[in-house]
Parts: structure tokens; C-alpha cells; sequence
């Protein structure tokens, strides 16, 4: 195992997000258009809760990176709910008139608000009252860009929607928590990878992947093997490979619960991509009064496992994504946080070293806030959000290019068991 220095994240910013009330999470976009993103902090009603319905929005409270609150609709309470599941929220220019959108589940009805105002610009019933675990963008129409959108409810059945909230299909099944989308086979529209099987744009059954327990925790698309053609690689009672067209090519059954899972070139010495994973080792909330406990595991773009945390704190709530970018010429990282047991977050690189270090706790998000071609990194909790660089960047005298930033679909595709493309 070859062991690297570990260096210290530069703090750039601090922001104190109190007035958008607790348990809030938080979502990134360039909500005015002056080429910066901005902090959309959303709180979920007080019934939010993975065992309730409805799924609903409490408060949006936006501010810009220099700390301003720039608007809040709705009242914030302080009995919102917690982060057990996704809030129904995202950020995207959902009508194409170039700037972004905030859709969200509010007062049961489906909202469209103005990103820079937070004004509302239309409402929509729900297809059906449980029509709200998570929002997915997606294009199933066949257009230039993704303007269809579908709900789900907990865990068994999806809906289809056009830009103007007309049904296009409905799906019952096992969908896990986030299905992705993904032009798997280059037809214009996007396929649905709903948990664990894969659906054309008209949510027609394609293939289903077969002797998986459970459901689909996480669900990653990228040319894992350097064929040429992209893969899906699926979490949940284990790590699975698939390929375009249904056949498994591998699977890793070396871990108990694989809640999360990440692709990237963590190590690009080797061939291919690599599979970064979580394991839940012990969860907490099993009955039997057990302390927590998991670990973090990479593998191999054949599926063979390079290594496996051997964690020797409690805490079994971890999250694990892809972090690009950090700083120019370095590879692809393991952000880690929400590890309990008294570890922060950091970054980890694909030989298990602690990359960097952030010195404080809480939930994660990233981008390029700046548009300056590397990530940030924002570690929030219910009163402060802390901006961290890997080298310092003066954010009050940064001058924004007044253009607006790109939303990459990492970032409209925001949820709590983080999928996406590599």
C-alpha cells in the first residue's frame, strides 16, 4: 500500500445559514446568472420522514457566496424533519429560457419557482398523492435536452412526466432509491436504470438483473472496462457490473449491505475504472442494540477487490462520492463524510490514504463555484456552511464573469445515495 502525506484543506469562506432553519440540505446552482453558484438550502416539512407520507418542502432559502440571504420562500419551522430520505427538490432550467429553476414538491402540489427571486412560475398536481421521494430529470421525449421529469414513491412505482406535467408512463416494480437515467444504447433518449431493471424511454422493460436481494442503494454508468461502451454498475445486496445489454459480467459479493458506490480513476495506473464502495458492516438500527459500524472498500474494473477499511471507530452512515478536480493534475478522490464515531470528512485516494483533511463535520456538497476549473468543497450542519479550497481563493474579490454557469447533472440530480456518470 503506498502511503501518501495527507494535506490540509484551505478554508476560503464561512456562512452562517441559521435563518434557513435545521435540517436543512443543501443544493448548488447558479441561481442568478452572474457566473457563481449559489446555496439553495432546503428544509422539509416536520412529517418528513422515511417512514411517512407526504415527502414535502418546508423552505427554500437561498444565498449567494458571500453570505447574503437573497431570498426565502415559505417559513422556516423548527420541527422539520430529517435527512432519512431525499427532500423533492432540484435545480434546473426545467423551460429552456437559460436560467435555472428550482422543482420542488410544496403545499402537495409540483413547483416550478424562479431560481433568482424564488417566486413561483407554475404549479402541478401530483400524478398521485405518493408521487414524491425524489425528483428525476430526464430526457425520455427525444429533444435537444432533458425536459421530462419523474416521481416515484418509496419503493415501488415511478411516473412520468412531460415539461407540462402531462403522464407519459408509469412503472411498478422495485426502483431502489434513485433511479438513474442514461442514454445506454445512443437512441437520443435516455434509458431508466429503475434499481434493478432497465427501462426504455417509453418504460418499456428491457432486462432485469437477476438473483439481487433488496433493492438498488446507488446505480453508476461509465466504461468501467475500456470497451468502449459504457457499463452500469449497481449497490445494493451486492456490487454488480452489467453490461448495455443485461449480461452480468461480474459481481462482488465480499461486502454485507453495499450502500454506496463510486466510479472514478482513483488509481490510474491500473486499467479502466475503479469501484469505490461502502460497506455497512453492522447497522445501528437493527433491533438487537448494536453499535454501528462501516467501512469503505475499492475494487477493480474487473471487480476484484484492491482493499477494504479495516475501521476500528463506530459510525455506519457514511456517504461516499467522486470527487474530479480538486486541484489540476490530481486523480479522482473518495469524498467521504458523515462518518461518525469522532472521523471527519476527507478525501481518500485509491490507496486508502487520507488525501485531505477537512477540519470540520457535517453534510458535503461540491462544484466549481467559481468557474475556475477546480472543485470546492461546502461542509455544512444547521447553522454554518464552511467553504474549503485545496488552495486559497479571495471569493469577495473574485470577479464573477457575469455569465451564466453550466448545472451539471451531478448537480440536478442531487439525492442522498449519490449515482451518476463516469
Amino acid at each position: 500500500m503506498m502511503i501518501r502525506e495527507t494535506a490540509d484543506a484551505v478554508k476560503i469562506g464561512v456562512i452562517d445559514i441559521s435563518a434557513a432553519g435545521p435540517r436543512c440540505k443543501m443544493l448548488l446552482g447558479d441561481l442568478n446568472g452572474d457566473g457563481r453558484m449559489e446555496l439553495l438550502l432546503v428544509q422539509p416539512d416536520n412529517r418528513q420522514d422515511v417512514r411517512y407520507i407526504p415527502h414535502q418542502v418546508q423552505c427554500l432559502t437561498a444565498y449567494d457566496l458571500d453570505g447574503q440571504l437573497l431570498w426565502q420562500s415559505g417559513e422556516p419551522s423548527t420541527e422539520a424533519g430529517s435527512q432519512g430520505s431525499d427532500y423533492p427538490a432540484q435545480i434546473y432550467d426545467i423551460d429552456g429560457d437559460g436560467r435555472l429553476e428550482i422543482l420542488c414538491v410544496m403545499e402537495d402540489r409540483f413547483c416550478f419557482l424562479d431560481g433568482s427571486t424564488g417566486k413561483k412560475k407554475e404549479s402541478h398536481p401530483l400524478p398521485d398523492p405518493h408521487a414524491h421521494d425524489c425528483i428525476i430529470i430526464a430526457n425520455l421525449s427525444g429533444g435537444d435536452r432533458p425536459t421530462d421529469i419523474i416521481l416515484k414513491d418509496r419503493y415501488h412505482k415511478l411516473w412520468a412526466m412531460d415539461r407540462y406535467f402531462q403522464p407519459l408512463w408509469t412503472y411498478e416494480g422495485n426502483p431502489g432509491h434513485f433511479p438513474w437515467v442514461y442514454d445506454v444504447n445512443g437512441d437520443g433518449k435516455d434509458e431508466v436504470m429503475a434499481g434493478y431493471e432497465l427501462l426504455d424511454a417509453q418504460g418499456r422493460l428491457l432486462w432485469s438483473c437477476k438473483e439481487l436481494d433488496d433493492h438498488a442503494d446507488c446505480i453508476w454508468v461509465g466504461d468501467v472496462n475500456g470497451d468502449g461502451v459504457p457499463e452500469l454498475v449497481i449497490g445494493g445486496s451486492v456490487t454488480v457490473m452489467y453490461d448495455r445489454e443485461g449480461r452480468e459480467l461480474w459481481r462482488h459479493d465480499g461486502s454485507i449491505e453495499s450502500q454506496h458506490i463510486a466510479l472514478g480513476r482513483f488509481r490510474p495506473e491500473l486499467p479502466g475504472m475503479q469501484i469505490a464502495g461502502l460497506d455497512r458492516l453492522v447497522r445501528e438500527d437493527d433491533g438487537l442494540g448494536k453499535k454501528g459500524k462501516d467501512a469503505m472498500f475499492l475494487l477493480d474494473s474487473e471487480g476484484k477487490e484492491l482493499w477494504k477499511e479495516d475501521r476500528k471507530s463506530d459510525g455506519w452512515l457514511t456517504i461516499i462520492e467522486t470527487l474530479r478536480g480538486w486541484e489540476p493534475g490530481a486523480p479522482d478522490y473518495i469524498l467521504a463524510y458523515r462518518r461518525g464515531g469522532g472521523v471527519y470528512p476527507a478525501l481518500y485516494d485509491g490507496h486508502m490514504n487520507e488525501a485531505v483533511r477537512f477540519p470540520s463535520n457535517g453534510y458535503a456538497v461540491h462544484a466549481d463555484l467559481l468557474g475556475t476549473g477546480t472543485e470546492q468543497v461546502i461542509l455544512y450542519d444547521d447553522f454554518t456552511a464552511s467553504i474549503y479550497s485545496s488552495s486559497f481563493i479571495d471569493i469577495k474579490t473574485y470577479a464573477a464573469s457575469g455569465k451564466q454557469l453550466a448545472q451539471p447533472k451531478r448537480l440536478y440530480s442531487s439525492t442522498l445515495y449519490p449515482g451518476g456518470e463516469a
